[in-house]
């Protein structure tokens, strides 16, 4: 008897650990990633780039607030917010208090489809069947009539009233300490508010430096911005597969980004292609890429495994 029950019970008593490592621990266990990269003309001193991205605010989450309050203490050039703010209609006060000592310094954001729209419950098995279809998510169509519309009006008001500047299909810059940056930005690919004809055209040239933005790293608008020469493509989204295998890494990205380059700092190619690591300075057709696993989850899977919260401190550099 004890051998017929043993081993079922036994799987039963890991799986259920695991889920509570996973929905307990990992989704607290909030990490600071640190990345060099070589984008800047020669004799312009490094800028210090702080990404947060996917925060997916629920309304009590104290120990994240306080997390991301801290990170004002790295005092970066400046903040890129890639978007997902919320995962709860009533977070935005919340969102705002743990953004509050951050947005004392230059920033720019854009958003994604969950500052748009409430979280919906769905079984996550389809992640992996809408990738073995060759589809992504919501498939690039709005959430169904029903859906819970967020007030992300009253997020892009505070971040306006704050000095960030709103990069949804526009332009932006800012200026820091003498220098230029100018800034190409997205609505988000993933509903399908990208516009990139409103902004296309390449850096422009009066800018000591040109960035693009996005929130989720669809294979055609990281085309069209390498195509158009940015040196650095800042995007979110994936939350790093979320859900990892040890040693093996993503099953899915939740949009058409190869898994390789799920998370951290990769070069793209025109045409989709690219790689691990970021090695070489880009040129011509290349651009580097850095994707955010973010700091957050949907507030129906909230559960991270062996992929924990992050946030990104990039130091940019002369280029090679």
């Amino acid at each position: 008897m004890r051998a017929r029950y043993g081993v079922p019970l036994g799987i039963t008593a890991a799986a259920a650990a695991g889920l509570a490592y996973a929905a307990g621990v990992e989704t607290r266990s909030f990490r600071l990633r640190r990345l060099t990269v070589p984008v800047l003309p020669r004799g312009m001193r490094p800028l210090r780039v702080l990404q947060v991205s996917d925060i997916h605010m629920v309304s009590g989450q104290r120990r994240k607030r306080a997390w991301l309050q801290s990170l004002a203490g790295l005092r970066p050039d400046f903040v890129v917010n890639t978007g997902d703010n919320l995962s709860d209609p009533e977070g935005v006060p919340e969102v705002l208090d743990a953004l509050g000592p951050l947005m004392d310094f230059p920033g720019v954001y854009v958003f994604g489809s969950n500052d748009y729209y409430g979280p919906q419950l769905r079984n996550p098995a389809r992640y992996l069947f809408e990738k073995a279809q060759g589809r992504h998510g919501l498939n690039g169509n709005a959430p169904a009539v029903g859906v819970v519309h967020n007030p992300w009006e009253d997020l892009r008001n505070a971040f306006d009233s704050a000095g960030w500047a709103g990069l949804n299909n526009t332009r932006g810059r800012l200026k820091l300490d003498g220098y230029e940056i100018a800034f190409t930005g997205l609505d988000d690919p993933h509903i399908k508010r990208d516009r990139y004809e409103l902004v296309a055209g390449g850096p422009e040239t009066d800018a000591d430096l040109s960035l693009a933005v996005v929130h989720a790293p669809y294979l055609h608008t990281l085309d069209a911005f390498t195509a158009d020469g940015y040196p650095l493509i800042l995007a979110g989204h994936t939350h790093g597969g979320q859900l990892c295998i040890p040693f093996y890494g993503a099953l899915v990205t939740n949009c058409d980004l190869d898994t390789d380059r799920v998370k951290g700092l990769s070069t793209h190619r025109s045409g989709g292609s690219g790689g691990r690591g970021g090695s070489g300075a880009p040129g011509g057709n290349v651009s580097y890429l850095h994707v955010s696993a973010g700091c957050g989850t949907s507030r129906y899977a909230p559960v991270r495994f062996a992929c924990p919260p992050e946030a990104t401190l990039l130091t940019l550099t002369e280029r090679v």
